[in-house]
């Protein structure tokens, strides 16, 4: 899931101090990596819950969709990209399900980032009716032509004092290998963050939930990290 080799820390661009190393995530984007080789225009989704929305940011601007619109438009500046945040607090699945089409599918995009598991975490949501729903909706996405780029739970006070936080992890990480549907993990990358001398609570807010700015930039960071690596060399060299 994720290459051995680490990237150098890169500053938050919100101010809070550098992003701490980490390995580069690597996934397959082939319909992304395709429509930025042609020079078409992207569309990255970023469809998900309060995680996504962005709670506890300081502002739009610090939310994870806006600070990888930002990262990926630096990286790649000729290239017809927007990122569309549609996250909303407190859903879970099948509540995200219930807006798949009016907030996902009719924007057409080619990729869409699912961030999912926090909620069904908190609410307790059993394992199978996490699994049923998940599927039902990435079969929908990849039916529509776009890559889906899955994105676990966050490592935070209260989802790590929670029950089943695991079971759910296991589900992702199975949902992935089972319909091809790269995994971006933050579990992984907190983990990561923690092992080079950054601790969880140090990218998330006192809520004890969400990420704060940095937490945000520095998921962006690495997010934007992998979606660049999964375009391939010919494309970077485009641009």
């Amino acid at each position: 899931m994720a290459q051995t080799s680490g990237a150098p820390p890169s500053e938050a661009s919100s101010g809070a101090g550098p992003c701490p190393p980490s390995p580069t995530q690597a996934v397959n984007l082939p319909v992304t990596r395709a429509a930025l080789a042609r020079g078409a225009p992207v569309t990255i989704v970023a469809f998900g819950s309060s995680s996504t929305e962005g709670a506890a940011a300081s502002g739009p601007e610090q939310t994870y969709p806006a600070q990888l619109e930002m990262r990926l438009r630096a990286a790649l500046p000729g290239a017809r990209l927007t990122v569309l945040n549609r996250g909303k607090g407190g859903q879970e699945v099948h509540e995200m399900l219930a807006r798949l089409e009016s907030d996902v599918l009719a924007a057409q995009p080619t990729l869409v980032i699912w961030q999912a598991g926090a909620n069904a975490v908190l609410q307790g949501m059993p394992a199978e009716e996490f699994h049923n729903s998940l599927a039902g909706g990435i079969a929908r996405l990849q039916a529509s032509g776009a890559d889906v780029l899955l994105m676990d739970v966050q490592r935070a006070p209260r989802i790590l004092h929670s029950t089943g936080f695991e079971r759910l992890d296991a589900v992702i990480l199975a949902l992935a290998a089972e319909t091809h549907a790269p995994l971006f993990s933050r579990a992984a990358l907190m983990r990561g963050w923690d092992a080079e001398g950054t601790p969880y609570a140090a990218m998330i807010s006192p809520d004890g939930l969400h990420h704060n700015d940095r937490g945000y930039a520095c998921l962006a960071e690495a997010l934007a990290r992998s979606i660049l690596g999964a375009t391939g060399p010919s494309v970077m060299a485009r641009r």
